[in-house]
């Protein structure tokens, strides 16, 4: 994961909240019962004492500026790295008869209504403009052993190839030869199953 860490993290000034410093604060933010950047800076801050380190400022300012520079690449690269190392480590006895089991499934998100995500993810056309939200798909590869997410594909909730079949054949290299395909009725496609199958991948 270090290896990983060091080759995804951007060039950056040795600043308060470092992208890695950063991104830890994320997650357990994300993950604690009170999610405000007021108490993730506080941990932060209660951590840097507790290792004599300076604490720094207890304002949000910093953080959330920190936050909003942290690549997407970075985050996604680590995210699937995680789930790939999380698989490898699977034992032999949580698979399904000597294979493993991949579920595949979709949901829709709502994000911020700012400029940026109109343009890239648009709300539905039955929204009066200004009143609605962006929408966006996501399709996820998860591990059936350890429930470690494995990829996703993101895409605008309407249009052209953003279905959650288009958006699953933008994963393909998450799926191999071996594997079994876990999925619901959504999914019960002549053309996915075959493009599956000649791969090596039975669909259940």
């Amino acid at each position: 994961m270090l290896e990983a860490t060091e080759a995804l993290t951007p060039e950056h000034r040795e600043r308060m909240y470092p992208p890695t410093v950063t991104l830890s604060m994320f997650i357990r933010q994300t993950l604690d019962a009170d999610s405000s950047c007021q108490k993730a800076v506080n941990g932060w801050a209660a951590q840097c004492v507790a290792c004599a380190l300076k604490p720094g400022s207890t304002r949000t300012g910093g953080y959330c500026r920190a936050r909003s520079r942290l690549p997407v690449s970075m985050v996604s690269g680590l995210a699937r790295e995680t789930g790939r190392q999380l698989h490898a480590r699977a034992l032999p006895r949580w698979r399904w008869r000597g294979r493993a089991v991949k579920l595949v499934d979709g949901s829709g998100i709502s994000m911020p209504d700012t400029d940026e995500n109109q343009a890239r993810y648009p709300q539905p056309s039955s929204q009066a403009a200004g009143v609605g939200f962006p929408l966006a798909r996501i399709v996820v590869v998860i591990c059936l052993a350890t429930g470690a997410a494995l990829d996703a594909a993101i895409g605008a909730h309407s249009g052209k190839g953003t279905g959650e079949l288009g958006l699953i054949r933008r994963l393909g290299a998450a799926l191999r030869a071996g594997d079994v395909m876990l999925a619901d009725a959504l999914y019960c496609n002549y053309f996915l199953i075959a493009s599956h199958v000649r791969a090596g991948v039975d669909a259940l």
